[in-house]
């Protein structure tokens, strides 16, 4: 075989010393596919002495041939390789294994560590496609040695080598590197990653180069798991994807802690085209605005917290009703009066009357309000994007920007929803597991010890299902034990169950992902279906709350009410105007059925399946309360 490639080298002129290089590469690599990896390295060597005898005797027949001959010695050897060469990812090597040795390979990333020895050098390269580098070892006589003295953590690198078995404890591959190129150097007295163990508070201060770290480069690749597993869930039942607005006139969960969209200056006076009210009770315009704004802020907190003292059973359901009726009554002098005309005259009574939209907006809590109207003309659609609340929380489960997966289902009761929504969550947590093994591995090693035997319990086991009522009946039953062990041990019919209430439920109790299913009516949302024959003062809705151990709330849904004269009804309960949501109403007028959904916070099912505790780590730039940096 060693004499077939030096046949194959003969008489060929110095103007093809690249096209008999690659020729000879072809051909040893099609040869080394049947040999021994001993072999290959032999054969690499002719090659090798092949090309230069060929550089030798193509300098002998004329002078002028010489500068080429010499353009053309190692480093056009190595230009050809590199041009010849398809860049692998570390993720696709480590999973190729043993049957990868002897290929020769090209790979980019960033350097982990450097290890110099006498005669050579050790540098771990990783290319984010997996938790784990790979081991390149560079030879100090390699041409391009001299970059390698230069590297530092963080640099990045181009490496061109061949795939080895590698000697090394925990590895099965290194590549044997012939070529070392600084892509990106990475000053080592500057930069603020170094191969030690961060704290989350100083890494959530460097967002931007936070994913070069071991945690939250797996985190974010379960998060694109999770996501691509999303799709082909719901892909694969028949479901449509929907794109909803950002932007909307709509309060989905009617609480009023909604970021406005505005392209108006900063004090409404200074609007173009306004122009003063002639009404001896004007709209409110600037510093009046301004302060009308404060005060529904103010108020806003102020129904927060009443219906937190209701959970902890220090306030009284008509005390939360009293405190959202004044904001109701605040928001209401707010409301944009009604135009005949798109193109009609600014309304000088309308402060929002000549912004962008002609009246005011907002961006969008929810996709679902918009997604029930695709459902009641395609079946089965989900939406899947960003959502936004004003709310002024610091806690480690809240985000002003977070992500909602939300699917809407015609023709479907509840007991089908938590059918669709048991499905969902069991499919992308074994998606999970199986396509990031390494990445869960990890998570149960440094996060949570707990995490992979919490994860295939819920893979396996049926999700338990529990009315409400019969829910506060258990945790009656256990509170009375030793109330002291609770923060909120009084729990009745109507009380907003806690996280340390679900949590019990689906961690001691039933010890499984559990759903509550038919809430008291007057703690959920106006579209939720009123469940029949309820008894006075114990009124439901067909609603549903998936709990899981170490969150809590994962998933919430309903029924939604599909009849007319319930849904205005509840709007009216609510303050709710039907002019502001005719177009939601007509789905009722014309042609209306039973439908139901659910939404579920992506980033909380992100901390679920890896065991991080804090929200702020499941998103690539946090968005809350005083902070919104990169």
């Amino acid at each position: 075989m060693l004499r077939m490639l030096a046949v194959s080298t003969m008489l060929v002129s110095a103007s093809g010393v690249r096209s008999a290089t690659r020729i000879l590469q072809q051909r040893g690599a099609t040869l080394g596919q049947s040999i021994a990896v001993q072999d290959r390295a032999a054969i690499a060597r002719a090659v090798g002495r092949q090309r230069s005898r060929l550089l030798t005797a193509s300098a002998v027949p004329a002078a002028e041939d010489a500068a080429a001959v010499a353009a053309s010695s190692a480093p056009a050897a190595t230009d050809a390789l590199v041009d010849s060469l398809k860049r692998r990812k570390v993720a696709s090597l480590l999973a190729e294994g043993e049957a990868a040795i002897g290929s020769q390979v090209l790979l980019k990333g960033w350097v982990r560590t450097v290890r110099e020895q006498k005669t050579f050098a050790f540098v771990e390269v990783n290319d984010g496609s997996s938790l784990a580098g790979l081991q390149v070892v560079a030879p100090s006589d390699i041409e391009t040695y001299a970059t390698v003295n230069e590297l530092s953590t963080g640099a990045a690198v181009s490496v061109v080598g061949e795939v080895v078995a590698s000697k090394g404890k925990g590895q099965v591959l290194e590549v044997k590197a012939t070529s070392v190129e600084m892509v990106g150097e990475c000053p080592a007295d500057t930069y603020p990653l170094q191969k030690k163990r961060h704290s989350l508070e100083f890494l959530r201060s460097i967002a931007h180069l936070r994913p070069r770290s071991n945690l939250f480069g797996a985190v974010s690749r379960v998060r694109s798991s999770l996501a691509q597993g999303t799709h082909r869930f719901f892909g694969s039942e028949g479901f449509r994807y929907v794109q909803t607005p950002l932007i909307t006139a709509s309060d989905c969960e009617g609480a009023g802690e909604m970021f406005r969209v505005t392209t108006l200056p900063t004090t409404v006076d200074a609007a173009p085209g306004a122009v003063a009210a002639a009404e001896p009770a004007p709209a409110p315009r600037g510093d009046a605005l301004a302060a009308l704004e404060a005060e529904i802020a103010t108020q806003g907190a102020k129904v927060r917290e009443v219906k937190e003292a209701k959970k902890a059973g220090t306030a009284e359901k008509a005390d939360v009703d009293a405190a959202v009726a004044a904001l109701l009554a605040l928001k209401a002098q707010l409301e944009p009066a009604a135009a005949p005309a798109p193109a009609a005259p600014s309304d000088a009574s309308d402060p929002y009357a000549d912004d962008f939209f002609g009246r005011a907006a907002f961006l969008t809590v929810s996709g679902q309000l918009s997604a029930e109207t695709y459902a009641c003309a395609l079946g089965d659609v989900y939406t899947f994007g960003p959502t936004f609340r004003a709310e002024d929380s610091n806690t480690a489960r809240h985000l002003a920007e977070f992500w909602m997966i939300e699917p809407e289902m015609a023709f479907c009761d509840l007991q089908a929803d938590m059918d669709n929504a048991e499905a969902y969550v069991k499919y992308v947590v074994k998606h999970v597991m199986e396509e990031c093994a390494d990445d869960m591995k990890f998570f149960t090693e440094f996060v949570d010890k707990e995490l992979a035997g919490r994860l295939e319990r819920l893979v396996s086991d049926d999700f338990a299902r529990v009315s409400y009522s019969d829910a506060v009946a258990m945790l009656q039953e256990e509170i009375a034990k030793d109330p002291s062990k609770w923060e909120f041990p009084d729990v009745v019919f109507g009380t907003d169950l806690s996280t340390e209430h679900e949590r019990w439920l689906a961690e001691v109790k039933f010890g499984t992902a559990t759903f509550v299913y038919n809430y008291p009516k007057a703690i959920k949302a106006f579209y939720m279906r009123d469940n029949d024959g309820c008894e006075p003062g114990r009124e439901t809705v067909a609603a549903m709350d998936l709990l899981v151990p170490g969150i809590g709330e994962l998933i919430g849904g309903s029924q939604r009410e599909e009849r007319l004269d319930k849904l205005l009804e509840k709007m009216a309960d609510a303050g709710l105007e039907e002019k502001d949501y005719s177009w939601y109403v007509d789905l009722r007028r014309y042609g209306s059925v039973p439908h139901a959904g659910y939404g579920l916070g992506f980033e909380r099912l992100v901390c679920y399946v890896t065991g991080v505790s804090n929200i702020r780590d499941a998103i690539a730039f946090p968005r809350y309360p005083g902070s919104c940096e990169f």
